[in-house]
């Protein structure tokens, strides 16, 4: 009798079944959950199991970060000033200390945003499930993981039972063909992407990054695009473990050493997606076409080429696009037909989970140096060991002579829970991962881009084109 051939399996499939304990009668998959990520903002969920008396049932999978409300001028030591935000982390310290939970603290030296402190301790691995209550949880997808941000309700699931209820998404394989040209960044690929698909053109669909463009991309880089999965409907972003991944996973604090990581790193080999394997849609882009890239609007589908025009509602064929269009330019203040490069900005950030790592810090301190910034601005590490980091690196110096603010770890003016907002009516260029009304601030402009492209436009007083610096 003959064994029947495997079927070719994808990337995501592979970690899918490995994590599958059963699926029931409406084909829902209850999945088991290698690591739990709990913040500030998390204390709804705890509150819930101590109202049913419920216990955490691994509280050595969970881990807790303090970063999205915690203030980013706090100095070591001293209490917070506002009274809600100090009591959110202190809920925060009391529920993870009564359930035995890891605490990364606003105390903690490897204190940090949970993006970018669960890959730097090597928590985040290849072929890991991995949940937080934060929309952008797809981020630790780069190392090949599937990841997603859960709702308050989820939250609790898993600190009960440490399994969740999931419906398999589509998936989709997204190849960019090519290498990027200089310039060019794993933020302009994002971009790039969204404002050709649409903000719900991957909706429904884990994503797999692939091509040669993928391949080239740091580790930071991968972060980076993955992170900005959701902002295209996605509901996660994966890329196949490879010499990348493993180069940078060696040797973390938290991770496997010595003779378990070369086990490991044999199975993390494995993970890759097989020839054959079918996706449920395949998208191409060629790197050649993609620039430099900011957004107009108040989505991150509403991005362009730097060195294109502000779009005109008049002339689109889809009434609803053109709506939304004018609705845009409404609130950012933009004329139909107006060169992006004479869009003047108000103040700059560099910072979150997207684009606030040592390698973002370098690209933006390359175009500042020797410089003066036109406009103030702020600079937030990711994490407390990348402020550490760059200031061994001289970079903090770079920022402040050229003007800005340099800043302690924290998701800051990203989302404007913490005190660091954008005036209403200011307009700012960010290296964040949302433009929505408000985010940063009621009444905020946001334009999207990467570091450099920030950094360019701190130095000229509106939006840049880097490379003609």
């Amino acid at each position: 009798m003959t064994t029947p051939a495997r079927q070719p399996s994808t990337l995501f499939d592979k970690v899918w079944n490995a994590h599958e304990i059963l699926r029931d009668d409406n084909g829902r998959s209850l999945l088991w959950i290698d690591r739990h990520f709990v913040h500030e903002g998390s204390f709804h969920a705890f509150d819930k199991l101590r109202e049913r008396d419920l216990p955490v049932a691994r509280p050595e999978l969970t881990f807790g970060i303090a970063d999205h409300y915690v203030p980013t001028l706090r100095r070591s030591g001293e209490p917070v000033g506002d009274p809600a935000i100090r009591g959110m982390i202190e809920q925060l310290n009391d529920n993870t200390d009564r359930n035995g939970i890891a605490l990364f603290g606003l105390d903690d030296p490897r204190q940090g945003i949970v993006h970018v402190v669960g890959p730097e301790q090597g928590l985040t691995q290849p072929g890991l499930i991995i949940v937080c209550g934060d929309s952008h949880t797809a981020t630790h997808g780069a190392f090949g993981a599937i990841a997603f941000g859960i709702g308050a309700s989820e939250v609790a699931h898993v600190l009960a039972t440490q399994t969740l209820w999931q419906t398999r998404p589509k998936q989709m394989r997204l190849t960019v063909t090519g290498n990027l040209a200089p310039g060019v960044t794993a933020k302009d690929i994002a971009l790039t992407w969204i404002a050709r698909l649409g903000a719900d053109g991957a909706r429904g669909h884990a994503i797999e990054y692939a091509g040669d463009a993928i391949e080239a991309l740091s580790m930071e880089a991968r972060l980076t695009l993955c992170n900005l999965s959701i902002e295209g409907g996605a509901r996660c972003g994966l890329i196949a473990p490879d010499e990348t991944t493993l180069a940078y996973l060696r040797d973390r604090p938290l991770g496997p050493r010595g003779p378990q990581f070369e086990r490991a790193a044999r199975y993390w080999s494995s993970l890759a997606t097989d020839d054959g394997a079918r996706f449920d849609r395949d998208v191409v882009i060629e790197a050649a076409e993609i620039a430099p890239t900011v957004t107009w609007g108040v989505s991150p589908e509403e991005a362009l080429p730097i060195d294109q025009q502000v779009p005109d509602p008049a002339v689109m064929e889809d009434g609803e696009k053109a709506r939304q269009a004018h609705d845009s330019l409404t609130y950012m203040g933009l004329m139909p037909g107006q060169k992006l490069t004479d869009v003047a900005i108000d103040r700059v950030f560099i910072g979150s989970c997207t684009n606030a790592r040592i390698e973002d810090l370098r690209a933006a301190a390359a175009v500042l140096k020797g410089r003066r910034a036109r406009l103030p601005g702020l600079v937030s590490p990711g994490s407390s060991l990348v402020k550490r980091q760059a200031e061994a690196e001289g970079l903090h110096e770079i920022f402040l002579a050229a003007g800005l603010e340099w800043r302690a770890s924290g998701c800051s003016m990203c989302v404007g829970m913490n005190g660091d907002q954008v005036a209403s009516g200011e307009r700012c260029a960010s290296t964040t991962n949302r433009n929505f009304k408000g985010r940063q601030g009621p009444g905020a402009r946001t334009h999207l881009m990467s570091p450099a492209m920030v950094a360019a436009a701190a130095v000229t007083g509106r939006l840049t084109d880097v490379r003609r610096l």
